[in-house]
């Protein structure tokens, strides 16, 4: 009796064996080298504007990028002279979303603060 339902695993082929000097056979596989790059990194920028508190500034990068009093306060001010400040460099995908908490947070609190990121050079 035959209960299998499905037929058997086939044999995948076999590449072709090398003949070695003395007369053997060999099988020879070739390992390929993948380099893969490190993914693309990423800038948060907070621009400057004329209304936003800059008391507000400090509590974003704070919560939002874990920054301490001292150097939420230095970005804050880089911010408030240069016109924009970088708040952390990340993956793509976590910059966005900081971005995004960023203007969030600027929206529910009634300010125009404004975020971008850009690739890092």
């Amino acid at each position: 009796m035959d209960f299998m339902a499905t037929q058997p695993p086939s044999i995948p082929p076999v590449s072709p064996a090398i003949r070695t000097p003395d007369g053997g056979d060999a099988l020879v596989l070739e390992r390929r080298r993948q380099r893969l790059q490190p993914p693309r990194m990423y800038q948060v920028v907070m621009l400057n504007d004329d209304f936003t508190p800059m008391e507000f500034v400090i509590a974003v990068l704070q919560e939002l990028f874990n920054k301490d009093r001292e150097s939420a306060t230095q970005i804050m001010l880089k911010i408030h002279l240069d016109g924009r400040g970088i708040c952390g460099v990340y993956s793509q995908d976590v910059a966005a979303t900081k971005v995004e908490q960023v203007l969030q947070a600027a929206h529910k609190a009634g300010h125009p603060l404004q975020a971008t990121f850009e690739p890092v050079e």
